[in-house]
């Protein structure tokens, strides 16, 4: 709202400083200063309402260590990032651009279903909350809305750069070209990059055309099984991940900032060509989601680190995950999840393989045995002995070696 403002007072009055709000980089910038401020400053104002309302965590004892004096700890705290990332978007942001209708669907749908599941937790009595098949089935809602718009939706295109024979006959004749002129026009795709690949493109329609090429009219159906998939995965790892102090928040904090990177690059023409990857023509927008996202994330380990005065719950981590996952659509990088949101995929790999393992044994012997003496992964740690501190410090430490190899990952194929 603010953009729009000030852009009109600079075309009608030339008001003094209005042009900054035209700069990507000075939006993005307030947007993170401005969610800090919110969810530091009302976010005390948030914890207090839900001591108040007595929306208290209920914690099994589980023998880890510290964990009966959480009791009571209000949860739900996922509404100070939903609110300090919704605001500073809605107010500095092009809000008719596609990428940024799509994250706040996101934020609002994903944290609906956190809020009705943290709900049935706290003021039904139910510890199981909402049932697992219903979250499946938001996400997968989800899913289609994310994969439907981006396979049909007019502003959701690509350029691929020119073939290199092309572009040097263009650069022969005049050597001092604007980058975009070696860049094909705009067009629709259901391409993707692979990491680590020569030939990082890879296109979804692929996966069926090898059996007919008249199948490619068909790729919509693989491309939105695809965003069900990533979006259903990731939401859940976020959710797994959420279980110690600060670590949820923290980690996804670098992840985010990592994809900002990608959204910014990709979405500029000059680095796009510069680094040689596909231009993604308006998901530059995303940078000031991005920004206020990782405002929003920060401000709350204020009051998340250990001990944390809040929990996210739900309402926040299953957001935190829907959000991940549609960036990383959008920014055509969603298999590059697996390395850079790793410490979510050994989570969920944890879980998966405690579960498999102890149903397999307990057929086989009689008996259920454990990989893991506890899962998810840093309730094994826990286990072990360490101070869930240490827990969650080396942990943002993997998550920053893993976001470095995802940013490298630009040049290294």
């Amino acid at each position: 709202m603010l953009y729009y403002l000030f852009e009109y007072l600079e075309q009608q009055f030339q008001f003094p400083g209005a042009s900054l709000f035209g700069f990507l980089t000075f939006r993005a910038a307030v947007a993170i200063i401005l969610s800090l401020l919110i969810s530091t400053i009302f976010g005390k104002r948030i914890i207090r309402f839900l001591q108040k309302q007595q929306v208290g965590e209920t914690i099994r004892d589980l023998g880890l260590e510290g964990q009966v004096e959480k009791a009571g700890t209000p949860t739900m705290g996922g509404i100070i990032i939903i609110l300090a990332t919704l605001i500073p978007v809605l107010l500095l942001a092009k809000l008719e651009n596609i990428y940024i209708i799509l994250l706040l669907v996101t934020t609002v749908w994903m944290g609906i279903i956190g809020f009705i599941d943290d709900y049935i937790k706290k003021f039904k009595n139910n510890k199981e909350g909402l049932k697992g098949r219903f979250k499946v089935l938001g996400q997968v809602g989800l899913g289609i809305i994310i994969g439907t718009t981006m396979y049909f939706h007019d502003d959701v295109t690509m350029k691929e750069k020119l073939p290199q024979e092309q572009q040097n006959v263009l650069l022969a004749e005049n050597p001092n070209l604007s980058p975009s002129k070696l860049f094909e026009e705009e067009a629709k795709s259901t391409k993707t990059t692979i990491p680590f690949m020569k030939s990082n493109e890879f296109d979804y329609a692929d996966l069926i055309t090898w059996i007919n090429p008249g199948l490619g009219k068909y790729a919509w159906i693989i491309f939105i099984l695809a965003c069900i998939f990533i979006i259903t995965a990731v939401s859940n790892g976020a959710n797994l991940t959420d279980g110690i102090d600060g670590l949820a928040a923290g980690t996804s904090a670098i992840i985010v900032l990592t994809l900002g990177i990608f959204a910014w690059v990709s979405g500029n023409i000059i680095f796009s060509d510069y680094l040689d990857i596909m231009y993604i023509p308006r998901v530059e927008e995303i940078t000031i989601y991005i920004a206020a996202f990782v405002g929003a994330l920060i401000g709350f380990l204020w009051y998340n680190t250990y001990p944390a005065q809040v929990f996210m719950g739900d309402t926040g981590s299953l957001t935190i995950g829907g959000i991940i996952a549609v960036i990383a659509i959008a920014v055509r990088k969603e298999w590059l999840i697996p390395v850079l949101c790793g410490v979510f995929l050994a989570e969920n790999l944890s879980v998966m393989m405690q579960v498999s393992y102890f149903k397999y044994t307990r057929k086989k012997y009689g008996e259920g045995r454990r990989i893991f003496k506890m899962s998810p992964l840093h309730h094994h740690y826990q286990k072990s002995g360490y101070h869930e501190s240490k827990i969650v410090t080396r942990f943002w430490i993997i998550g920053i070696l893993l976001a470095i190899i995802s940013i490298v990952t630009l040049k290294i194929r």
